[in-house]
Formats: structure tokens, C-alpha cells, sequence
């Protein structure tokens, strides 16, 4: 079994999401580990990741690149995601920030501009917890 030690050295992972109708998504995102041994990650709490998890919370994960092309010999690992705001998202904010350095502060910019131009922040940022199963 991959460990959240293991998934937590890569770079980028693919977050395999289901829709109401079966259908999966694959989505390539950074990944941290936190503090309390599990993993974790931020996004818009208005995307579509967000509403799928909270629709159906078991996820998989797997090593891949930015694009989402899984690393061979890999295989995916089962987990189970909660999504958090607020205060409760501050560990994942931290970690992912600890370890993306100065991405996450060019993400963070663009985010802001994006939601100066569309006069609303799609609803704000969450955090992801990921909780291997």
C-alpha cells in the first residue's frame, strides 16, 4: 500500500472525483501532508471538485504529472476527502504553502485578480483533507 508519506513526495497527484451519474473525474492537484499524518489540498469552494467530493467523499489518489498523466507503475490509492473552511483550513493552507513556496503566492494573485474582474471570488478558497483508507 502507497502511504501518505509516499504520495506526499510527489509533486502532483490526480484526484479521481464521481459525479452523481458514475461518471469519475480525474484532476490533477498538488498535494501536502499535514500534520495529524493526513494529506491534503486547496481549491475554489465553488468548483467542481468541492461538489462532487461532497456528494460522494471516497476519492482516489495517484502519482501523475501537471497534466494529470499517471505515472507508470503506479497505482491508485483509495482515500476518503472532507472539505473544510475557514479556520479548519488553515493546516492545509499552511503545508501546501511550506511546501510550494512561491507558487502558491502566484496562484494566490491570480485568484484575487480573477475575482476583482468577475466581481465575485466564486464562493472563496477551501481545503481538501484527504484521510487514506
Amino acid at each position: 500500500m502507497t502511504s501518505p508519506t509516499d504520495l506526499a513526495a510527489e509533486k502532483y497527484v490526480v484526484l479521481t472525483t464521481t459525479k452523481k451519474n458514475g461518471q469519475t473525474v480525474p484532476t490533477p492537484v498538488w498535494i501536502a501532508r499535514l500534520p495529524d499524518g493526513s494529506l491534503g489540498f486547496t481549491t475554489d469552494l465553488g468548483s467542481g471538485k468541492v461538489k462532487r467530493i461532497r456528494n460522494f467523499p471516497d476519492v482516489t489518489l495517484q502519482p501523475s504529472n501537471s497534466r494529470g498523466v499517471i505515472t507508470p507503475g503506479s497505482a491508485p490509492v483509495a482515500a476518503r476527502a472532507s472539505v473544510l473552511t475557514d479556520d479548519a483550513a488553515t493546516p492545509v493552507e499552511q503545508a501546501i504553502k511550506a511546501k510550494y513556496g512561491f507558487m502558491v503566492t502566484l496562484i494566490e494573485v491570480a485568484y484575487r485578480l480573477r475575482s476583482l474582474v468577475k466581481r465575485s471570488s466564486g464562493g472563496g478558497r477551501a481545503a481538501i483533507r484527504l484521510e487514506l483508507v
